[in-house]
């Protein structure tokens, strides 16, 4: 059976681990990042929209539930449901088809749009909104906080080591990335292969779309993919 290391921070690397043991794989739980939530501004004065680029974001957000909302990705549309929000719009993508979907369907002149984020953010959604005209305001919401030393399970035997993000993977490296030589490298977006690239792996696998059903089809194979499941 393949051990499978799950570096996310909790609670999303639980959900990932069901979807590994459903697959067929051992799922091991060793976090290299840490999601502390901040005191934040949570009015939604002035603003037409809200922007989550994380699951955290929404988790973290204090604030009023009316406006209309719009993630990254499905996970996270999925999270803002479930939190409340009933103007959820999805962009099934990264932080570039995110700004696309804003252009398409805000318009600039009805009001700021308030991007609740963290401290570690990918891409620059802020600029590229700016330069379509839009006023962004970003929120942090949460700290992202990286390990200090490799979590003990990191140092069994593994077969492959899934990274959803850059900093996890930059956490890793930073850290010795013991037996990297040896392990396969299963990373979320070709963002985050850059940031394992740092290493020496036996193999790297990228997800071919940034959900992370796909990220589990491309490291463990479909035939086991629960029906229904999604990032």
């Amino acid at each position: 059976m393949l051990r499978v290391a799950i570096t996310r921070a909790a609670p999303e690397n639980a959900r990932t681990a069901e979807r590994v043991r459903a697959r067929g794989a051992e799922a091991i739980l060793a976090p290299l990042l840490t999601i502390t939530p901040r005191a934040h501004d949570t009015s939604t004065a002035g603003a037409q929209a809200l922007l989550f680029t994380s699951t955290n974001g929404v988790r973290a957000f204090g604030g009023a539930r009316e406006l209309p909302v719009l993630t990254v990705g499905d996970a996270t549309a999925d999270a803002a449901r479930e939190a409340g929000f009933t103007k959820v719009h999805s962009a099934d993508g990264d932080v570039t088809a995110l700004a696309a979907l804003a252009r398409s369907t805000l318009d600039p002149a009805r009001g700021k749009l308030l991007h609740i984020a963290g401290d570690h953010v990918a891409g620059d959604l802020n600029a590229t909104l700016g330069a379509a005209g839009f006023s962004v305001e970003r929120r942090l919401a949460y700290a992202s906080l990286a390990a200090t030393a490799l979590p003990a399970e990191l140092m069994a035997p593994l077969d492959i080591v899934l990274f959803h993000s850059p900093r996890a993977a930059q956490t890793f490296v930073r850290l010795g990335a013991p037996d990297a030589a040896a392990l396969t490298a299963a990373c979320f977006s070709e963002t985050v292969a850059e940031a394992a690239r740092a290493a020496a792996w036996k193999s790297i696998i990228v997800a071919p779309a940034p959900r992370e059903e796909a990220l589990l089809d491309a490291a463990l194979g479909a035939r086991h993919s629960p029906a229904g499941a999604s990032a």
